[in-house]
């Protein structure tokens, strides 16, 4: 019997309908897609007062890690910091996708933002990629009197891969001690590998993230990684302690193929005493909120992780 998928929210079907969908992806297509830049920065920015630094952080094999670093012209010596990582299923993908996310907590928080351009697969495999996430939040913490951030209010924040890598990094963060984190906000994360939800089985064939296509970006970052010698780090669901980590907003459409590894994180997390603020919104696909915000289900998600991380940071 073939899965029957949920039902789409009936504006965002009517908004999606044009919208082009592949059943799978291939290196060509993936070469494609690379070459599609995100929106310039300026016209992110648009007529935000903001202060933009460009640094190059250092990976520990040599590697050149690009960050941007964008501040309230008028910021506080103490504001809160958004790290932040881009989505585009490890393979693709640049530091400014989906910027316009955290730039509304520049908004509404005052919060510098600063966001990474990890090396991507199958470029690099295994853990390289959150390692350059680490190091990039590493330098991040280690420079806050600079940038003007209070470094007990560092969030790591992420979608869809940079969801799954955001979890990955707030691991290594627990595990080596430092950076302290505030929050992790993991936005429909990609956080396991094995492929053996009910939302896997049901998201196959076409679609904004298909089955296949989420299969082909984890074979891109496993390489040649299989079993028991994948890590938590590359992907966090199969780690076995999820105590320590900081507050987590994670949230995820019902109608997408992460929806039931991101609802069994949250309970998990829970189960070893954590806190967890779980949503699932109803009727809505694969990023849904970062393709059409202005939709009425976007707003509301998008209002929702902005108040949790309002209330949390004071």
């Amino acid at each position: 019997m073939t899965p029957v998928r949920p039902a789409l929210d009936a504006e965002l079907r009517t908004l999606s309908a044009d919208m082009p969908l592949m059943p799978e992806l291939t290196p060509e297509v993936v070469t494609m897609l690379r070459g599609f830049p995100s929106p310039p920065l300026d016209t992110l920015l648009g007529e935000r007062q903001v202060e933009r630094r460009e640094v190059i952080v250092t990976a520990d094999d040599g590697a050149a890690i690009p960050v941007t670093v964008i501040s309230p012209a008028d910021r506080a010596t103490d504001a809160p910091c958004v790290f932040w990582i881009h989505g585009g299923g490890m393979i693709m993908g640049d530091r400014f996708a989906n910027l316009d996310i955290p730039l509304e907590w520049l908004d509404r928080l005052g919060a510098v933002v600063v966001t990474v351009d990890y090396r991507l697969a199958p470029d690099v495999t295994g853990t390289t990629l959150a390692e350059d996430c680490y190091r990039a939040l590493t330098w991040t913490a280690e420079n806050a009197a600079d940038l003007g951030v209070d470094p007990a209010k560092i969030v790591i924040a992420g979608i869809s891969a940079g969801g799954g890598l955001a979890a990955g990094v707030a691991l290594m963060a627990r595990d080596r001690g430092a950076p302290s984190l505030a929050a992790q906000v993991l936005i429909c994360p990609m956080l396991d590998h094995r492929d053996a939800t009910t939302s896997t089985l049901q998201f196959t064939g076409p679609g904004v993230w298909s089955r296949e296509m989420n299969a082909y970006g984890w074979r891109a970052v496993l390489g040649d990684l299989t079993g028991d010698d994948v890590p938590a780090y590359v992907s966090p669901a199969v780690a076995e302690d999820l105590s320590g980590l900081p507050p987590t907003y994670l949230d995820a459409g019902s109608a997408e193929v992460f929806r039931d590894e991101d609802v069994a994180y949250a309970t998990r997390i829970w189960a070893a005493g954590g806190r967890a603020d779980l949503h699932v919104w109803d009727g809505g696909f694969h990023g849904f909120d970062a393709l059409y915000p202005d939709a009425g289900l976007s707003v509301e998600a998008r209002r929702t992780r902005s108040d949790w991380l309002s209330r949390l940071l004071g």
